[in-house]
């Protein structure tokens, strides 16, 4: 669907993101829907067609139009053509095809060619009434708003996360930080390394995207006191996640098969992933495979229906050959909801939100018989998991709520109604 100008003569903000919906994505979806309460008008500019089979509640709550650009050029190359012809004719084309051009010699690939490609498509489609860019993620997304904006003249912000922080060349995040009006972070590291590469550090601010409790249950009032002793009621245990070599799953798995044979536990994987096939081979291999039940991707509800079930979540998150990393995963705010006591690893933003023997437990990033040592004895303990998920409970209730990270990205977002009128007749010619 194509987004359209909005009535009531309000300057709309465009939001670009790499996919749309997306399962994993349930911060941006809730940050979407916030922002929508506090009146801003959006209208939504996915890089990628959807390819899960369902969505989030919190999609179909979501007002805002969604457009998608040319996912690969020559898939719609009439579009593209279009889009080339209407940029020749801004006074800002040499702008943009300079910036192009010094980005091909430094990375000459068919994806910086197709992000050049999207950004005309966009300039040339984005309504009349569009007066801002908003961009998730500063790897490709980020490319993509900064060729527009070369081209609208619109300003440009971001919400940068993990893997764009992480695997991002330096040349690339400077010079975007440098042409973004300004952006957020979700955590200190990723914000410690753009503030060091931007022009300020003031262009960079930490905001915790947070929890919206509103879609979240009350916890249960207790749990059973399982503590592994009973092979008819093992302790359960749960992990949500992508299945991809950041997630540390594999490590998670050699984890739990070093367990000692006589404490009983059965593991729920929630998430699809390219690594599914060769963890299903490492459980056989470990010889747990009758322990782990791999129940593919979930829809929200369903996922808050396991963690109510669950005794104990766990997390092996860590760092890959790639730089590709977590920021603060979503997924351990969510098990928090449910008062579930969390084992995890010191990595990225985990420890901001866990603080190790406080609100879970905590081991070295890759070190998985740290972990086995972490879970054995939480699996043996049921009155500590009670301790751990109350704390970790109280610690997203009282700090990680997301209202006030909506209220201050609304603030800073919310555009001058007259903006859009002005810039397109300044940048456009013909």
């Amino acid at each position: 669907m194509t987004g359209q100008a909005s009535g009531g003569g309000q300057s709309r903000i465009a939001v670009l993101v790499k996919g749309y919906p997306r399962l994993s994505e349930t911060f941006i979806a809730q940050e979407l829907h916030g922002l929508e309460r506090r009146g801003l008008a959006l209208a939504l500019w996915s890089l990628r067609h959807p390819t899960e089979r369902f969505t989030h509640p919190v999609h179909g709550e979501i007002a805002a139009s969604v457009s998608y650009l040319p996912e690969y050029l020559y898939q719609e190359p009439l579009r593209v053509l279009r889009g080339l012809a209407a940029g020749l004719r801004r006074s800002s084309f040499r702008a943009f095809a300079e910036a192009g051009w010094r980005d091909l010699r430094r990375d000459p690939t068919p994806n910086r060619m197709r992000r050049l490609g999207q950004a005309l498509v966009l300039a040339r489609e984005l309504p009349a009434d569009i007066g801002h860019l908003h961009v998730h993620y500063l790897h490709t997304p980020a490319s993509v708003a900064r060729y527009a904006a070369i081209l609208t003249g619109l300003p440009w912000t971001f919400s940068a996360h993990a893997k764009d922080i992480w695997t991002t060349p330096d040349w690339e995040l400077t010079e975007k930080l440098s042409d973004a009006r300004w952006g957020v972070t979700c955590t200190r590291d990723g914000a410690a390394r753009l503030r060091a590469l931007a022009p300020t550090p003031d262009r960079v601010e930490l905001l915790y995207h947070g929890l919206d409790l509103s879609r979240f249950p009350a916890p249960p009032a207790a749990r059973p006191a399982r503590d592994g002793s009973d092979p008819a009621d093992p302790v359960r245990i749960i992990t949500v996640g992508r299945a991809v070599a950041k997630k540390g799953f594999d490590d998670l798995l050699r984890a739990l098969a070093a367990l000692p044979p006589d404490l009983h536990w059965r593991l729920a994987h929630i998430g699809g992933g390219e690594m599914l096939p060769r963890l299903k081979s490492l459980g056989d291999t470990l010889g747990i495979a009758g322990k782990v039940a791999f129940l593919g991707p979930k829809a929200q509800p369903d996922i808050i229906a396991l963690l109510r079930e669950a005794d104990l979540f766990a997390l092996a998150a860590k760092d890959t050959a790639s730089r590709d990393r977590d920021g603060l995963p979503n997924v351990l705010m969510e098990a928090a909801s449910q008062r579930l006591a969390i084992a995890a690893t010191r990595f990225a933003g985990i420890p901001e939100f866990v603080r190790d023997g406080e609100d879970g437990r905590l081991a070295p990033p890759g070190d998985w018989e740290a972990m086995s040592n972490l879970l054995n004895g939480l699996v043996r303990d049921p009155a500590r998991r009670a301790e751990l998920g109350h704390s970790a409970y109280r610690r997203l209730t009282g700090d990680f709520a997301a209202d006030a990270g909506f209220d201050r990205l609304a603030e800073r977002l919310r555009p001058a109604p007259a903006r859009a009128a002005r810039i397109r007749a300044e940048t456009t010619a013909g």
